[in-house]
């Protein structure tokens, strides 16, 4: 009997599988995405540190002759490329004409720096390539910085010193160096004596018509307390008038010797103008500075900006009151968040009752960190600054209205505006901290006989603070860069005092302040010379960004050694 058994061939494995099901596709995709991120966050940040580093070196300045026979002498900003109109084509001779052709009717142009705006009403000026007929870097042409009207570039015709006329020639450099440094330094004491001492003076006068007042308000024009104040207020009120006077005396003496000290100067064309020594900040051959001397200008105007007020409506100068405003508004910014970022946290972890109502008020949080700022700006200025700031006025300040003290935009309300912008973000990185804190470590406290308090307070928040100061972290990063709602609650383009100064209360946080991220919006979007403002946005942006990652290094480095100290020892 023959086997009825048939051979089976074996079935052949397929050795493709759907794309669908395979990891490699998704992570080339996730892979390209990050990187392409990372290289975007990187191209950007080049371009700020380049264009923020460069911003203070001194170029070389160019003389060009154009085809009309007119001069232009300016430092060059940058070249591009351009279509010129048929009408300017057709001016042109054949040869330059034949070259727009072979660029495909493209021509080239530079933009130049060419200052002297009190004489030309422009800062810059393009220059068509095929206008220029010579080119020169001529070695005695300088470089005034001047407090007032932009850079001046042009010559020396001569300088004044009191009844002394000096031409330029030699030694005139030297000692034109030195009788600057003397005249930078009158007006700096004219400086003192008028935005520091005199205005000291105004505030006091200020404080005893205001006490006046207020006597006035509290006890009637006829009451003797009244009469006492009245004659307290007059009698100190000579005494600060007859300072006044001596001050002022002192600032237009200063002033005087500050006139005898002149220079004619002349532009490349020939336009002479007169300006005092004191007006300069600084000066320089710009064609004929060693790389030291290049360095010096540089740094002395990187010190300038760090230390300084603004200038030229925020285009030069230094932003240090936007920089002690930013600093100041994050501290408060932390402070205010703080505490009601992590007690709220605290409340819906560790002690509400998890349920349908947590759910939502969770949700709610969520989406408030969603909200767009502009809208925390005018909740802003309605609650804390009409509403609150209104009240404290009516209470506490009566004497100075209609004029508010309070009840306007000022530093402690953008604070807490940003405060309020920033505490979701608090309240979710607090929660995830807690609950990253395992339960074990509650169970054996409670167990030891501690209470819950006493098991938050010294086993859960220590575990948790690495993970709040995160939260924190995260919260100040976004503070420090929010513009829109400030724009409402207190940031100015110039403000004329600082939150601090030496009158009691010594800390005045009603009063207006100057922030970095609104000093770019200014400069970038409202000079009167977008050219102008330019390196001076890129400037200040990177020092915004030095700013944010210094203090986000100092809370990161407060955070791993928290981190190193509660992580050691386990239940």
């Amino acid at each position: 009997m023959k086997s009825s058994k048939k051979t089976v061939k074996p079935v052949a494995r397929l050795n493709q599988t759907n794309l669908a099901a395979r990891g490699e596709p998704a992570l080339w995709t996730m892979g390209g995405t990050l990187v392409l991120g990372v290289l975007m966050i990187v191209s950007f940040l080049i371009l700020i540190v380049w264009n923020g580093i460069t911003t203070f070196y001194p170029g070389k300045i160019e003389t060009v002759i154009l085809a009309d026979s007119s001069l232009v002498a300016g430092e060059q900003r940058r070249s591009e490329t351009y279509k010129p109109t048929k009408e300017v084509v057709d001016s042109l001779d054949r040869k330059d004409r034949e070259r727009i052709v072979e660029n495909n009717g493209f021509a080239k142009r530079t933009l130049y720096k060419i200052g002297n705006y009190d004489l030309y009403n422009e800062d810059f000026k393009w220059v068509d390539e095929f206008e220029i007929k010579q080119k020169s870097e001529p070695e005695d042409i300088m470089y005034f910085e001047r407090v007032e009207w932009g850079p001046f570039i042009g010559f020396i015709e001569k300088v004044e010193f009191g009844d002394q006329t000096r031409l330029p020639g030699t030694g005139l450099q030297e000692l034109l160096k030195d009788q600057h440094q003397k005249a930078v330094a009158r007006r700096s004491a004219i400086g003192e004596i008028e935005k520091k001492k005199i205005s000291d003076i105004n505030y006091d006068l200020e404080e005893e018509r205001l006490n006046l007042k207020k006597a006035e308000l509290n006890n009637g024009l006829n009451s003797a307390k009244f009469l006492k104040v009245k004659q307290i207020y007059e009698t100190k009120v000579s005494a600060l008038k007859a300072r006044y006077h001596t001050l002022q005396a002192e600032a237009e003496k200063l002033k005087q010797e500050n006139s005898q000290y002149r220079l004619t100067l002349k532009d490349i064309s020939g336009q002479q103008k007169d300006l005092l020594l004191s007006d300069i900040v600084r000066f320089y051959r710009a064609n004929d500075l060693s790389l030291f001397q290049k360095l010096g200008i540089y740094f002395s105007r990187w010190a300038e900006f760090l230390s300084a007020e603004p200038r030229e409506a925020n285009t030069e100068g230094g932003v240090m009151p936007a920089i002690f405003g930013t600093l100041t508004m994050t501290l408060l910014l932390v402070i205010a968040v703080a505490p009601f970022g992590v007690v709220a946290a605290l409340y819906l972890r560790e002690y509400a009752k998890q349920g349908y109502l947590v759910s939502i008020v969770r949700i709610c949080v969520n989406n408030l960190a969603g909200v767009p700022s502009i809208v925390y700006g005018v909740f802003g200025l309605g609650f804390f600054a009409y509403t609150i700031g209104g009240s404290i006025d009516a209470l506490f300040y009566s004497e100075k209205l209609p004029n508010p003290t309070f009840g306007t935009g000022g530093l402690l309300w953008a604070s807490l505006t940003l405060a309020l912008l920033t505490v979701p973000v608090v309240i979710v990185a607090t929660e995830e901290a807690l609950a990253a804190v395992p339960q074990s470590l509650r169970e054996g406290s409670l167990a030891c006989g501690a209470s819950k308090w006493q098991t938050i307070k010294n086993i859960v928040v220590p575990k948790a603070l690495p993970g709040i100061l995160t939260g924190l972290i995260l919260a100040m990063a976004r503070g420090a860069g929010e513009v829109a709602p400030l724009m409402l609650v207190g940031v100015v383009k110039m403000a004329p005092e600082l939150p601090f100064d030496g009158h009691f209360p010594f800390v005045h946080l009603e009063r207006s302040f100057m922030h970095l991220g609104f000093h770019i919006f200014d400069v970038g979007f409202q000079s009167r010379n977008a050219e102008a403002g330019k390196p001076m946005v890129f400037v200040t942006t990177l020092l915004l960004i030095f700013l944010v990652a210094m203090m986000n290094a100092v809370a990161i480095f407060i955070r791993n050694r928290l981190n190193r100290r509660f992580s050691a020892g386990h239940f």
